[in-house]
Order: C-alpha cells, then structure tokens, then sequence
C-alpha cells in the first residue's frame, strides 16, 4: 500500500505537465516571426522554475545532461524542450530563455522569450496546488511586465511592431487533466463540464493576448496522457499498457479545445489563431517507434524509468544507455529526440518544409524520411 502511495504522488505530479539572431524563414504565408513567446506548462517551460517555492522543479542532474554543456537549466527533459525547438525550426534563436532566468539580458529580449511554468494549467487549482507555480494569469503578468521592458529596450513603437507578428505559442490543460481532475475537488464534475471550463478559461486568455497585441497564435492539444510512463504505471495492469481513458479525456479536450480556437477566431478575422495537435503525431510515434528508430516508449530513460521524475530523477540515479532510444526522459516528459519527432510531424502537417535550412538544422540527427505522417 505505501508502495502504491509512492506511486500515485508521482503520478499526482504528472506534466509538471542565447544568442540574438534575425535569421528567420517563410512561412506558406511567407509570414516571418520575429520573436517568439511561450506560455504553459512543463512542455514549455525553459526554467522558470528554478527559484519559485514549489517542488516542481529540475535544475539538477541529470536533467539537461544533453543539454549545451551538459547543463541543468530548469528545463522538465534531458535537452532542448518544444519550445525551444520551435523557435530554433523557425530560424529565430536556438533556445528560448526563461524570463525570470537571472541572467537574462537586454539582448534577449527582442527575440523572445518563456513564461511558462512546469505544473501549471487553464485551472488555477493546478497551479496552487504545487506552490509556487506561476497560473496562467500569473503568467500573462510576467509578459505585461516583459512589454514594459522591451519598450525601454527598443522604443513602444518597435515593441508594438514585435508583438504583433511574433509567434505565441502555448501549452495548457495537460496539468489539469491528468492532475486537477484526478486528484482534486475536480472531479466531482462531469468530464466535458470541466473540459469546458477549461477551453472558457483558455479562451479568455487568447483574448487577453490580442488585447496586448498578439497576432499570431498557437494553441497546443495535451500530449499522449494515458501512454506516459506515470500513468501506465499507476492505472496501466501489470502489463503497463496505455491507459484508454486517460486518452479519451485527453481526446474529448483536445476536441473541445480545437472547437473553441476556432469560435474565437471567427469573431476576431485578423487573429492568426491556429490549434496546433501534438497528441496524434505522439500517439503515431508511441504506437510505430521502431520506424522513427525508439526502442522504449513506456520506460523513462531515468532510474526504472516507472516512477522517478523530479528530485527522483538525481545525479545518483541510474539512467538508460542511450537516450536516443527512448521516447521519454521522465515518467512524463519527452527527451529532445521524441519532441523533434513530434515537432517534425506538427511542421509538416502546416506545411513547412521540412529540408528548410534551420528545421533540418533543428531536427538533425533524426532521419524525417523515415517518419509516419
């Protein structure tokens, strides 16, 4: 039973879901993105962690341990999270910085930078559950904060300029999911009234977001829930396979999600509002790994690879071989090389071109022919 306990506070903590370039490339539209900025969760989140009074946090090894010198830096994987691939593929710089990194300078500022946070959701609950971690309103403050900075920086005009096409990307509702609703007073409600709340709530953010400014959107779906390491672990059997309903839930959102980005953008025409899915490219992945070259794809690379995330996930922790070989890094996040696999798939299906110079530079090693799209 206290083995079965371990287990489930793993579980109830599941996803907690540089240098300045102008180099940046064309779009279909030919639309270049000056700047991006990330908003969300652990998917995101570059550091922003580090020094906020929770427990969801990992800026120790072996996290980052393929990472630019093999640094911790706060980031919820072995190397670059998606949101730094993003704004590599898009030629825009080759990781995002957190912006309540310490040393975050000037410089970094007209290029973009993260606001997400590790455990956070479209539900406040998430968040405060955790401690410290930053709620998306919280979050939406930091970036008020970050436009009176870039107006010192670089005028109100230009910060304007900026703002309006650079790329916003944000990843929420994985937290309130697979946590919130579990584990919380949340689950006293029907699924799809909470699934509701959720895309309201995310609705209301986008619109706080063209308020400032924002022109250019990109809302993400949650990940595979049920097929992560956590979850197979806790409710998967003795087998350990995918969890149907975790992914179901994650689906019946993802739907309601899309829905939502989509009524909003009917009634703002100049909002460039995309859903963008990573749920179906992943399960794709999970579900046919030896054709993108994983060899695991229900093991964490760190420790058993079945309950170690977090503080255990530590220096002293064994971890796997190769992580090239693995899907996931922890019980809940991708290593680098599942989120290029994911992020090529995500290209592709906007029709990018995926032997551009910067998303072949983002994406190599991986062999993208050998991919199922």
């Amino acid at each position: 039973m206290e083995r079965l306990m371990q287990v489930r506070l793993v579980t109830v903590f599941v996803v907690l879901l540089g240098r300045v370039s102008n180099i940046a490339i064309a779009q279909t539209t030919n639309a270049a993105f000056p700047a991006v900025f990330a908003f969300g969760d652990s998917i995101y989140d570059t550091g922003n962690n580090n020094n906020l009074l929770t427990a969801s946090k990992c800026n120790f090894p072996p996290y980052g341990k393929d990472f630019y010198g093999g640094k911790a830096t706060g980031r919820f994987g072995n190397g670059r999270v998606l949101s730094d691939l993003i704004t590599s593929a898009l030629g825009v710089k080759d990781t995002l910085p957190a912006f309540l990194n310490p040393a975050l300078t000037a410089q970094d500022l007209p290029t973009g930078v993260c606001f997400a946070s590790g455990g956070s959701g479209l539900d406040d609950l998430t968040a405060n559950m955790q401690g410290g971690v930053l709620t998306m309103g919280a979050q939406l403050n930091l970036f008020r904060q970050y436009i009176e900075k870039l107006k010192a920086v670089v005028g109100a005009d230009k910060a304007a300029d900026i703002i309006s096409k650079a790329l916003f990307i944000i990843s929420a509702g994985n937290n309130d999911v697979a946590f919130a609703y579990s584990f919380t007073i949340r689950r006293a409600l029907p699924f799809n009234v909470y699934a509701a709340s959720l895309v309201s709530a995310s609705q209301n953010f986008l619109k706080s977001l063209y308020q400032l400014g924002a022109r250019h959107v990109w809302v993400q779906s949650t990940v595979t829930l049920g097929c992560l390491p956590a979850a197979r672990s806790t409710l998967g059997g003795p087998l350990r396979f995918c969890v149907d309903y975790e992914n179901i839930y994650a689906q019946q959102f993802n739907g309601m999600l899309s829905a939502g980005v989509a009524n909003l953008k009917s009634t703002l025409p100049d909002y460039d509002l995309r859903f963008v899915d990573v749920y179906t490219p992943m399960l794709r992945l999970i579900q046919n790994p030896s054709a993108a070259g994983f060899v695991n794809v229900w093991n964490g690379c760190c420790g058993t690879g079945t309950f170690e995330m977090g503080p255990a996930c530590n220096a002293f922790t064994f971890q796997c071989p190769s992580t090239s070989q693995y899907f996931f890094w922890d019980v809940a996040h991708p290593t680098e090389r599942a989120y290029q696999a994911t992020l090529a798939q995500l290209l592709h299906a906007q029709n990018y071109d995926l032997n551009s110079y910067n998303i072949s530079k983002t994406l190599h090693p991986l062999n993208v022919s050998n991919l199922i799209f």
